[in-house]
């Protein structure tokens, strides 16, 4: 990573920026310098402004206040193309290529090179200069990609490569990263950093924006903290310390980060004896007592998503048994598994958790539209009131941050996303609560309420399966971890024994205690 220049003026600025939306202010007299040749951070939990700030640098918002700046000169982006024009680029969490097209067509979408001669002005596509060309790109980028292969089908981080090739092939000179790990490997994790230094060390500069400390220490030189929309500071990260970063965020200490309370494991709530699905999972018991929190890890493709599905009935198993307080299930019903008193919080909240459209309130109230007709006795009808009142209790309980119950659920943040799923389920009552990956996605502050809360329903004889990627948080907050190994269950590993390396070792199908994780099993 080159050092930025110290005479040289930044390549991208925010120079005291504001920005509000209604009486929202979401960014108050922020700056911030991008440097050629650096990667640099932004930090800040979810709410904090740190896409009010992506959204200004790429011309999506102009601000209300201070200026944008390019090599140290103001500007005013018009829109995107202007943003673009300047040399802008973003990489957001999931990309969006049109998966009909090859990975060339893709990247030189509107910009294809022309064939020469005499047919040159029917316009006809110079296809093997384009493959050439991108070939180049990703030899610079130093990655394998075939650059005839078509986009769908791709993995995501194979995506977030294309879109970066797209952006130096637009010459930029400012590359956004917007939560670019968030669905990623290790190993991809890793492709992405090396992909990322080179492209500084070509003379780019680069904003990253993770929730993940760890990769922000590896990766970055400075990072910029934000909290509710205010500058707290720009500094080094070799002068920092996690620790540092999260008072600088939150505002405060959070001397709990994995607050696991000690309890002694009831009675058997939830009993699996050799599950399988063919092409998914083979021969999978476990069981999990009230009271206890017990890890699901392992690496992504192992089958723990599929083994929660199949227990909860969104998918059917093929053999062996679920029962939920010695009641047995049928394969394939979510209903009668909801009626034992089983609940699921999906890994993707926003495609299987939530219905985007609704409202607040309403999303909170689907699980328990029986319960609400009881209550509002009206022959089948909901009255709004109660609804509103169960809506805004479950809020308060789960410390949920919002403007009005009846705005829609797509304009929370992730954080809170994830605890109207929590509140979703919760308001069942569950005996047992299944939570796949329950902290992806949101800042370090909301994460620490998460944790509190799976050991506060720990605490009241709930049994909980967390299925996680975060080694941290499997190791933290577990009674129990179980590691799947394509498909199949490899160890039971006890708190007091289980670390990132037995963890791994099992996750990659070693006996040993070989290796250590990177921060997360996937």
């Amino acid at each position: 990573m080159g050092a930025p220049g110290q005479s040289a003026p930044p390549t991208l600025a925010l120079v005291n920026v504001s920005k509000s939306f209604g009486a929202v202010r979401a960014l108050q007299g922020v700056t911030l310098e991008l440097h050629a040749g650096e990667v640099h951070a932004l930090a800040g939990e979810n709410g904090a402004g740190k896409s009010t700030v992506v959204k200004t640098f790429a011309g999506v918002h102009r601000p209300d206040a201070g200026e944008v700046r390019v090599d140290g000169e103001p500007v005013t982006f018009g829109g995107p193309a202007d943003a673009q024009a300047a040399g802008v680029a973003v990489i957001y969490q999931e990309p969006t290529l049109f998966p009909d097209l090859s990975v060339a067509e893709n990247i030189f979408m509107g910009r294809q090179p022309r064939a020469r001669g005499p047919v040159s002005g029917l316009g006809r596509i110079d296809r093997r200069a384009m493959h050439a060309e991108t070939a180049k790109l990703f030899r610079r980028l130093g990655v394998a990609l075939d650059p005839q292969a078509p986009a769908r089908g791709l993995s995501i981080a194979d995506q977030q490569v294309v879109e970066i090739a797209k952006a130096i092939s637009r010459n930029a000179r400012v590359l956004i990263m917007d939560e670019p790990t968030a669905a990623l490997t290790g190993q991809e994790v890793a492709r992405l950093f090396t992909v990322t230094r080179t492209l500084s060390e070509h003379g780019c500069a680069v904003l990253f924006i993770s929730h993940r400390l760890e990769e922000i220490f590896e990766l970055c030189r400075r990072v910029t903290t934000l909290r509710d929309g205010s500058l707290i500071g720009t500094d080094q990260t070799a002068d920092l310390t996690p620790d540092d970063l999260v008072r600088r965020m939150v505002g405060r200490d959070l001397d709990a980060l994995y607050p696991k309370q000690d309890v002694t494991p009831g009675e058997v709530a939830l009993k699996v004896a050799r599950l399988t699905r063919e092409g998914a999972f083979t021969d999978i018991s476990f069981e999990v007592r009230r009271g206890e929190i017990v890890a699901l890890a392992g690496l992504v493709g192992a089958g723990r998503s599929e083994v929660a599905r199949a227990i909860f009935g969104v998918d059917r198993w093929d053999a062996g048994s679920v029962e939920v307080t010695g009641r047995p299930l049928p394969p394939g019903s979510p209903t009668a598994a909801m009626a034992a008193g089983l609940a699921l919080v999906p890994e993707d909240r926003r495609q299987q958790g939530l219905v985007m459209g609704m409202s607040i309130e309403r999303n909170m109230g689907l699980t328990q539209l029986r319960t609400l007709r009881r209550e509002t006795g009206r022959g089948g009808l909901i009255s709004r009131k109660v609804e509103r009142g169960r809506a805004a209790d479950w809020g308060l309980r789960l410390q949920l941050k919002y403007s009005k119950l009846t705005d829609l659920v797509g304009v929370l943040s992730g954080g809170n996303q994830q605890k109207v799923v929590l509140a979703k389920w919760l308001a069942t009552e569950p005996d047992v609560l299944i939570v796949d990956e329950p902290t992806r996605g949101i800042d370090v502050g909301t994460k620490a309420e998460v944790h509190r809360l799976l050991s506060e329903l720990a605490a009241r004889d709930i049994a909980v399966l967390m299925i996680s990627s975060d080694l941290p948080e499997v190791i933290g907050m577990a009674d129990r971890v179980l590691v799947m190994h394509e498909g199949r269950l490899t160890a039971e590993i006890p708190r007091a024994e289980a670390t990132e390396e037995s963890v791994m070792a099992a996750a990659t199908g070693r006996t040993g205690n070989g290796g250590a994780g990177a921060g997360r099993a996937a």
